[in-house]
């Protein structure tokens, strides 16, 4: 800097601190400070690139704000007053940037950096301050804003900043403000706008703010005072401060219907009444008639509306609140009202009836009348005693619905309307229609008193209707409810009524007497009769009525009555004398029921004569059998009839008569039936040969089992032999056999059934059930003859409960459940355990699991194990199996399972194996194990095989320790053991020439000289000639050695003729083409001296260092080659150096192998 090298300097301090550590803050500050002062467009660039951050920031931004640069000392600054001091030169700053950069601020900062903005120039930076107020106002608070803007009276700077948010703002104060602002700077269009448009201001304060304003145009307040219903103040305000202009304007154009509104208004300012008519006609029709008369008639100004309502009328108007306003004020004025409401179609009768209530109730009548407005019609009359109307209008209005609402109980006034009824209303009227509506609402009504007195009023007092039918059967009807004690005299006084319906009706209301009085009055006597017999219950009255009249329906009527008291005989007697037999299934029945089988015999006789009926004569038939007329019996079903003998030989049956059933069964041949009647007469062996004739299931069933009872066990079995071969019946002779413990006969009646063709399962399965439960001893056998034709599942459920578990064993076989089969087996072992079947049972099971099972089975029962592994063994996972008797501690006992199934190569096996031949110090077939099954842990053996105090084990270890490649482990080994030729083998197998070196040397410190010497010959690729001729020279032992050096010798000579060889060939090839020297630059690194080629890593025969022969030549050479590589190394062709044969040779070149991946160096003297 002294010398001004600002430049330089820079540069310098760009590339030193361009990895900002924080220790360089100093350096950072001294390279901005130097260009802020000297050049400030670098020190621009510098900073905006951002590549240093240590640096002191406050001292940098005042020199940027000297420097000129504001926007980077802005950044800069921290504190509020640099931000302040820098931020009002808005004229050097870029706008945008400036907006952006308030944005980093805090809320106060930037409150009080806009104040600074306003108050240094508010022309210049108003526009600015707006768009960050625009942009930051949430962040901000708005209240804060509007302050700032108000605190510098600067409303078209509010105006500006809140018309950019309105839109989107639904706060109140938002919007009041705008408005203000908006009427502050003259913008009297957008107040109107936003007061039309907007629904977030506070309509109160905004109204109250354009009422102090006092603005020239008022539509901003109109439009608020309309929009929120404050009509009324709008027309106080612009009548009192002389804007009747507006008031107009705002009736015709903005709102007509608002007309009543403005008009209530102007009455209460007490405006002249031809200002507001003259409003009122200008409007016309726009506008609400209701509102308006409603308004009026509050200032009880309604007078002022009949010019308009009277135009308005005879121009054809039609809606009812125009005639209803015209109405009242005619009823106020008395002018000719009732005429203007009876004679008017248009105005509303319930609200011109309400009006009148108070004033006139005979009016109010009038128009509820018209317009059928029941109730409010009903509430005047009842108000104010008005009751003759009121009964009028409801005969006249026939409404049932109206008429259940007056007489309900609650009505206070009922009494006196029905008294109005009674008298003056039903009277006048000439309508049958009417009184039908009136009668029926009593009755609904449920006044049966009143209906009296309105009836007899009625059809009593000879009045146009007395003859009326419906109305003489109301009459009597409502007494038969009300009042009973009148029912017999309006009977007797009465001649046209429905007599049969009043009769049935007294009967129902249990009147017996009054309907027994109308049937006879009308010559109804069966009826009659039928009230006596039914109702009264009188039979000796009706006996002697019926005497009387002597009708024939009298007399069945009658009969039947003492059929259904058990007057049997009785009424069989009046059927006999009324010569009816048409009732005789009832006589039947009632004389069945009452033993009267003799008066039975009589009356069928009867009807037998009348007709030859089929009912008839079985009956009879039955009949003779209960009075156990057997021979009159006999000769009638000889003789030709109609009788259903079959069903009467049944009912025989079933009620016990045997000796009546078996002449009606045979009379009809029904050997079944006559087969059970037999067997109830005990006559067995009939029963039988019946039932052969039958040959029904059901009757060998019937038959079998009587025998059973009877034991008459060879009949039962003949029988027996017919039912089981039905599967469906077989269960149920069984259980009939067992439940009365009859098992032995049950055997043998299966027995007998299986040689029958179609015996089938259920015989063969019920029976080896049977066995299993009382001679299990023949249940075996009994399987194995018909296994195939047993229901297995249910036999095998049998055996189990009986313990069987032979025969349990023998289904489950085969039944194919081979796994019950062999659990049962272990289970019980005892009496189910057969080997040769279980050895072919387990091998079909379907759970693996039962194997191993097996497995413990046979170590606690059968410790013949391996014939079972044997047949296991292909399901058998190995390593578990061996787990498994690892555990139990038995692995010797399965020795030959392991060696069947080593051939598997599983390590667990081999390893078991192998230690089981360790335990038996069988070295030669661990030995065989080990070379044939590597799959082991060799390791793990070797070192148990060390501490083995047999040789041959410790010698197997050292085979493993060479097998992994442990080569010094395995020589040591074999070194203590004194196994020399082994150790040489090893050491020969490793091709480690170290190893190789140390063993000779032990042999010659052990003094085993003929050792030393047999490894010369076993070790001879790994040995170094020259190791080997100083051990030799030192023990004394060339002679030993001489061998050993002559072969080395014989292979030296041999390389060195191969190599003449090679030599003559490349003279031959130099004949042919000459090649140009190949210069390797200036100076060829190979007269660089020695210093320039790499160390040979090693050198073949254990040389130190490479051979005079293949030592690199220092000086300039040329290249040719004899025999050319696959690839010629590059390094040859592109940099020269000292190269070697031994640094060059191909990755598969060997000493003693010409000619593969061999080149030469010829030196310029031309000498190899």
């Amino acid at each position: 800097m002294e010398n001004n090298l600002i430049q330089q300097c820079t540069s310098f301090l760009l590339d030193a601190l361009k990895n900002n550590r924080p220790a360089e803050g100093l350096l950072q500050t001294w390279l901005l400070e130097m260009n802020l002062v000297h050049a400030p467009q670098v020190a621009d660039s510098i900073l905006g690139n951002q590549m240093f951050t240590h640096y002191d920031r406050a001292h940098i931004a005042q020199l940027c704000e000297k420097a000129g640069l504001l926007q980077q000392a802005l950044e800069h600054y921290t504190d509020l007053s640099g931000i302040k001091r820098a931020v009002v030169h808005t004229h050097l700053l870029n706008h945008e940037w400036l907006v952006n950069f308030f944005g980093s601020l805090s809320v106060e900062d930037s409150v009080e950096c806009l104040r600074a903005m306003l108050s240094a120039n508010i022309r210049q930076n108003l526009q600015l301050c707006v768009q960050v107020a625009s942009k930051y106002h949430e962040q901000l608070g708005m209240q804060a804003l509007v302050e700032l803007f108000e605190s510098f009276k600067s409303y078209e700077g509010l105006f500006y900043f809140l018309g950019s948010i309105v839109n989107f703002s639904q706060d109140p104060d938002v919007h009041l403000k705008y408005i203000q602002a908006a009427c502050r700077t003259g913008q009297i269009k957008e107040v109107e706008r936003i007061c039309q448009e907007s629904s977030c201001y506070n309509p109160e304060h905004v109204k109250n703010f354009l009422k102090e304003a006092k603005l020239t145009d008022q539509l901003p307040l109109i439009i608020v005072c309309d929009r929120f219903g404050f009509v009324h103040d709008l027309v106080l305000y612009l009548y009192r401060n002389n804007l009747q202009r507006y008031i107009e304007i705002y009736v015709q154009k903005v709102n007509p219907s608002q007309t009543p509104a403005v008009v209530a208004g102007l009455l209460d300012v007490d405006c002249s009444e031809e200002v507001i008519k003259h409003l009122i006609m200008a409007v016309r029709g726009q506008f609400s008639t209701d509102e308006l008369v409603a308004e009026v008639e509050k200032r009880n100004r309604l007078k002022l509306l009949l010019p308009w309502l009277e135009s308005w009328i005879q121009e054809g108007c039609e809606e009812p609140a125009t005639h209803n306003a015209l109405a009242k004020i005619y009823i106020d004025s008395t002018n000719s009202p009732k005429c203007f409401l009876r004679e008017n179609a248009y105005y509303d009768s319930s609200m011109v009836g309400r009006y009148c209530e108070k004033r006139d109730p005979h009016l109010a009548c009038v128009a509820y009348e018209r317009g059928q407005c029941d109730l409010e019609l009903i509430k005047v009359c009842n108000e104010n005693s008005l009751f003759k109307s009121e009964a009028r209008y409801l005969v006249r209005r026939k409404d049932p619905e109206l008429w259940a609402h007056v007489l309900e109980e609650t009505n206070p006034s009922r009494r006196q309307l029905i008294d109005q009824v009674v008298q003056t209303a039903l009277s006048e009227t000439r309508y049958p229609e009417e009184v039908s509506v009136t009668v029926k609402a009593f009755m609904t009504a449920d006044l049966p008193h009143e209906l009296i007195e309105l009836l007899e009023k009625i059809v009593l007092d000879n009045s146009v209707f007395s003859e009326h039918r419906n109305l003489q059967n109301l009459l009597i009807l409502t007494a038969i409810e009300a009042d009973r004690t009148r029912v017999m005299e309006y009977i007797s006084r009465l001649d046209n009524y429905d007599a049969l319906d009043i009769a049935s009706i007294a009967i129902s209301s249990a009147l017996y007497e009054e309907a027994f009085a109308v049937f006879c009055k009308f010559d109804v006597n069966a009826s009659a009769v039928q009230v006596l017999i039914e109702h009264i219950g009188n039979l000796d009255r009706a006996y002697e009525f019926a005497e009387r009249c002597n009708e024939p329906a009298v007399w069945s009527q009658l009969a039947r009555a003492q059929l259904q008291k058990d007057l049997v005989k009785e009424a069989i007697n009046s059927y006999i004398r009324r010569d009816d037999p048409s009732s005789y299934l009832e006589v039947v029945q009632a004389a069945s029921r009452n033993n009267n089988w003799e008066d039975l015999v009589k009356f069928l006789q009867m009807a037998r004569k009348k007709g030859r009926e089929s009912h008839v004569e079985t009956e009879l038939i039955f009949a003779l059998a209960k009075t156990s007329c057997l021979s009159e019996l006999e000769d009638y079903i000889n003789a030709p009839n109609n009788a259903h003998i079959q069903q009467v030989g049944d009912r025989c049956y079933e009620e016990g008569m045997y000796e009546a059933a078996e002449l009606l069964y045979s009379s009809v041949s029904n050997f079944a039936r006559l087969a059970s009647t037999l067997v109830h007469l005990g006559e067995y062996q009939a029963a039988v040969d019946n039932s052969r004739k039958a040959n029904s299931t059901r009757t060998w069933k019937e038959v079998c089992f009587a025998c059973v009872d009877g034991q008459e066990f060879p009949l039962a079995q003949l029988c027996g032999l017919h039912i089981v071969i039905h599967a469906d019946e077989l269960e149920e002779l069984m259980c009939y056999y067992q439940d009365r413990g009859y098992f032995e006969e049950l055997i043998l009646l299966l027995e007998a059934a299986l040689g029958l063709e179609q015996a089938h399962m259920g015989m063969f399965t019920e029976l080896a059930i049977l066995y299993s439960k009382f001679k299990p001893q023949k249940m075996l056998e009994h399987l194995e003859l018909f296994w195939s034709r047993v229901n297995i599942p249910k036999v095998l459920k049998a055996a189990e409960q009986a313990h069987l578990w032979a025969e349990l064993v023998f289904l489950y076989d085969k039944y194919e459940e081979y796994d019950n089969a062999a659990l049962t087996m272990m289970s019980h072992p005892t009496e189910a355990w057969k080997g040769g079947q279980f050895k072919d049972i387990i091998t079909k099971v379907a759970n693996v699991e039962l194997c191993y099972r097996a497995l413990q089975f046979y170590l606690d029962y059968k410790p013949l194990l391996n014939d079972l592994l044997l047949v296991l063994s292909s399901r058998l996972d190995h390593t578990r199996t061996v787990s498994f008797f690892s555990k139990a501690g038995q692995l010797p006992l399965v020795k030959p399972y392991l060696q069947s199934v080593q051939s598997h190569n599983n390590k667990s096996v081999n390893e078991a194996l192998n230690h089981l031949l360790t335990e038996e110090e069988d070295y030669q077939g661990l030995r065989a194990s080990i070379d044939a099954y590597d799959n082991f842990d060799n390791i793990s053996l070797a070192q148990r095989l060390e501490k083995h105090q047999l040789m041959e084990f410790r010698r197997i270890a050292a085979y493993l320790y060479k097998g992994n490649n442990q080569w010094a482990h395995s020589v040591e080994l074999c070194k203590k053991d004194h196994l020399y030729k082994d150790a040489m083998q090893h050491a020969t197998e490793s091709q480690d020439a170290e190893l190789a070196q140390k063993l000779l040397q032990w042999f010659l410190e052990e003094g085993k000289r003929e050792c030393f010497t047999a490894s010369l010959f076993t070790c001879y690729d790994l040995l170094r000639p020259d190791v080997v001729l100083e051990l030799a020279w030192r023990h004394n032992l060339m002679n030993l050695a001489m061998p050993y050096f002559i072969q080395v010798m014989r292979e030296y000579l041999s390389k060195v003729d191969k190599l003449d060889a090679l030599e003559s060939l490349c003279k031959q090839e130099e004949h042919v083409t000459e090649p140009a020297p190949l210069m390797f630059g200036q100076q060829l690194m190979l007269t660089a001296g020695p210093a320039a080629a790499p160390a040979p890593a090693s050198f073949p025969f254990g040389y130190a260092a490479a051979p005079a022969f293949l030592q690199p030549l220092m000086y300039n050479f040329r290249l040719s080659w004899a025999l050319c590589p696959p690839t010629l190394p590059a390094e040859l062709l592109t940099s020269p150096r000292s190269m070697s044969l031994q640094q060059h040779r191909g990755p598969q070149w060997e000493a003693g192998t010409p000619g593969r991946h061999l080149f030469l160096l010829k030196p310029n003297d031309g000498n190899l």
